[in-house]
C-alpha cells in the first residue's frame, strides 16, 4: 500500500428512533457528532484517512431489549469507550424512551449523558492512529538513517 491509499475511519452511531422522535440525549449527541466529523475530516484527510459516517436507527422493540445499546457509537467497530477508557451507565431518559434507562458514558468520575465532540475526537484520533504505519511512508533520508 502506498501513502496515497485512502483508508476508512467507520463511525457508526446508534440511536432509538420512536414514531419518527429521538430523546434529548441522542439529539444532542447527534449534534456533537456532526461538529466532530467536521474536525476529524479536516484532520485525518492529509494523512489519507476518509472518516465515513454510518447512523442506524433502533427501534423502540430492540430498544425495549437491550436500552444500553441506543446512543452508542462505534468506531471501526470497537464501542468508543475502549478508546477513552470509558464505563458504560445508565440514568433515566425522556418520555421517548419511557421508563427506560438510557446509555451514559463515564470517565474518571464524570458522567455523560450527551458525548461530547472532544471526546469522539479524541477516540477517533486514536482510532485514526491504528491505521497509520511508518512503514508506508517514504523515508525522508536512506537506510541508514535512524529518524524513524
Amino acid at each position: 500500500m502506498n501513502q496515497y491509499e485512502k483508508k476508512n475511519l467507520v463511525i457508526k452511531w446508534k440511536r432509538l428512533i420512536n414514531d419518527g422522535k429521538t430523546c434529548h440525549r441522542c439529539g444532542s449527541t447527534e449534534e456533537e457528532l456532526e461538529e466532530a466529523l467536521l474536525i476529524l475530516k479536516q484532520s485525518l484527510s492529509p494523512l489519507g484517512i476518509e472518516v465515513v459516517l454510518e447512523k442506524e436507527e433502533i427501534s423502540f422493540s430492540e430498544f425495549k431489549k437491550d436500552p444500553l445499546n441506543s446512543n452508542s457509537i462505534w468506531i471501526d467497530d470497537s464501542p468508543i469507550e475502549n478508546y477513552i477508557k470509558a464505563n458504560t451507565g445508565k440514568s433515566l431518559c425522556s418520555d421517548v424512551c419511557e421508563s427506560y434507562e438510557c446509555r451514559k458514558i463515564e470517565i474518571d468520575g464524570t458522567s455523560y449523558e450527551t458525548i461530547p465532540s472532544e471526546i469522539i475526537v479524541k477516540a477517533g484520533l486514536i482510532a485514526a492512529s491504528n491505521l497509520i504505519s511508518i512503514h508506508n511512508y517514504e523515508s525522508c533520508c536512506d537506510e541508514r538513517c535512524s529518524c524513524i
